[in-house]
């Protein structure tokens, strides 16, 4: 074995003791713990990633259901009544691998349905009548608007379920909140094959469809497509679609502008994120 050279031992122990200077006494408070934890970055003994992910769990334990779940009113559901053409299409539009499922109550959710389980549709014969809905769906998982998000991440892997309905105080449907969501409040965005790398603004689909970030620059837009869309008044293509619809706009719906057509794939209550693009015209891509 190598023998360590006098500059590693003196490296290894002036890390260890800048390590021991830094958690000689313990922290008091949050306020103490998060300066430590500022000072550890700030002395290279923890990276960045590791700095924002200590924060995160730090922070989901005072965060609750209701400060990240989506609202009721963007919520993609499928009815309970509806057949299984009307709602497949949306389902694989959306992206999504579980939805909620509303009864004749359309603010009552009766169970989850889950995206994989739609599969044994396709192995049924022309003889075979397809399982109705309702034989299909999984138990919904409620949780109330004050759920503290660790609680939450904790219940979530042991019941192993991925999805949670949030309840307002009178029982009714405020909102749902995914594994995903918590998740996310440690490590940051976790991205999918229906997301867009950070680079790219404009992701090319199957046929003539695109996936656009709503953050697209409008004069960046204006060149890929050879548009004339106008950046008076926004900057990029989300404050277009927004003042368009003229609300805050919800999954699922969608406005035309010039020879385009954007539906809005992912959002959340304070701002679009992403857009689905179908042209119009053949020459207007």
């Amino acid at each position: 074995m190598a023998e360590e050279t006098p500059s590693k031992t003196l490296s290894r122990r002036s890390w260890f003791e800048r390590l021991t200077h830094l958690f000689s006494s313990e922290p008091e408070n949050r306020e103490e713990l998060m300066e430590m934890l500022a000072d550890a970055f700030e002395h290279q003994l923890i990276d960045a990633d590791a700095h924002t992910m200590i924060q995160g769990v730090l922070n989901i334990t005072e965060l609750h259901a209701r400060d990240i779940m989506v609202p009721r009113s963007q919520m993609t559901v499928v009815d309970i009544d509806a057949e299984p053409s009307e709602f497949i299409p949306m389902i694989i539009q959306s992206g999504h691998s579980r939805f909620p499922v509303i009864g004749e109550n359309k603010d009552e959710v009766v169970g989850i349905l889950l995206a994989k389980d739609l599969l044994n549709l396709a192995f049924l014969t022309d003889h075979q009548q397809p399982p109705a809905l309702a034989d299909m769906i999984r138990t919904a998982n409620f949780v109330p608007e004050s759920k503290r998000l660790d609680v939450l991440l904790k219940e979530f892997r042991q019941s192993r379920h991925h999805m949670a309905i949030v309840i307002d105080e009178f029982g009714g449907v405020a909102g749902l909140v995914t594994i995903e969501d918590v998740l996310e409040e440690i490590v940051g965005d976790i991205s999918d094959e229906h997301d867009i790398n950070e680079d790219a603004c404009i992701k090319k689909l199957e046929g003539e469809h695109y996936l656009l970030k709503a953050l697209t620059p409008i004069d960046e837009f204006n060149t890929y497509f050879k548009a004339k869309l106008s950046d008076e008044a926004f900057d990029t293509i989300g404050g277009l679609v927004t003042q368009s619809l003229g609300h805050m706009p919800k999954i699922g719906e969608s406005v035309i502008i010039d020879d385009f057509e954007f539906r809005v794939t992912h959002a959340d209550k304070r701002r679009i994120r992403t857009l689905e693009l179908k042209p119009l015209k053949e020459d207007a891509i």
